[in-house]
């Protein structure tokens, strides 16, 4: 439903933010061609990493030449190439893959309407510890676990969770009444995007309603907890920082 009269569910607060699909403002973004692109999540708002939401239009493409930088790309709808150094894969909807820093990598071969979630973060590489591989997967085939022993939350972990890898992206799915058993409070950072389904999020103090498309920035140790509702599962995609020294 379109914003009216100035009313919007988005909110951006010093330690956390909601950003609604009505609020998207497209940007230019280099080594992003032929397509719409809303930078959601960046240095700009305090986080530590970038999330965008990438829309192609026929032919567009996107990619960026070797840097300090890794990049986690989720394809949400259509289907493209993606190339990382010497990995080359066909994706579709559910597919992903992480481009490990200083290896350039693209996305080509889309159609119109092809969308592309993206985490990017400057790598911070741990001493003795080689870097890592290129990846390319497909959600459908990782298999899911339930959070904590619970079978109405479901997590499946697209990063291998080793010390080489400094970031991590999950999948959580609910069914209709799942949710967290407790309020987390953490040092590790969240960008989050609303897949399917709709809930509540609590984010420190605050209690907000949500829905699929819309993004989530949770800064370290900001009170989080989420329930499902509705009559349809609900999921998400989030990033998280990893494996490395307290200081």
């Amino acid at each position: 439903m379109p914003d009216l009269f100035g009313h919007t569910r988005a909110r951006i607060a010093a330690r956390h933010a909601l950003i609604t699909p009505q609020n998207h403002v497209n940007s230019t973004v280099p080594g992003i061609v032929g397509a719409t692109t809303v930078v959601l999540i960046n240095e700009a708002m305090g986080a530590r990493f970038a999330q965008l939401f990438v829309t192609f239009a026929a032919d567009g493409r996107a990619g960026q030449e070797a840097s300090e930088s890794q990049t986690f790309g989720y394809v949400q709808s259509g289907s493209g190439t993606v190339v990382v150094g010497k990995t080359k894969a066909k994706l579709k909807a559910g597919g992903y893959f992480y481009a490990p820093a200083g290896q350039p990598w693209s996305f080509t071969g889309v159609k119109a309407g092809a969308q592309l979630t993206l985490f990017q973060k400057k790598y911070n590489p741990l001493p003795g510890v080689p870097a890592p591989a290129p990846i390319t997967g497909d959600v459908a085939k990782v298999k899911g676990a339930p959070f904590l022993g619970d079978p109405a939350a479901n997590l499946q972990v697209l990063l291998p969770d080793e010390p080489a890898f400094d970031m991590a992206v999950n999948l959580f799915a609910y069914q209709p009444g799942g949710h967290l058993p407790f309020v987390e409070i953490h040092v590790m950072e969240h960008g989050l995007v609303m897949l399917g389904g709709q809930g509540v999020y609590r984010l420190e103090d605050s209690w907000y309603p949500v829905q699929a498309g819309d993004v989530i920035w949770m800064a370290p140790y900001c009170a989080q907890w989420f329930v499902a509702m509705g009559k349809t599962p609900a999921s998400y995609l989030y990033y998280k920082d990893v494996n490395r020294a307290a200081l």
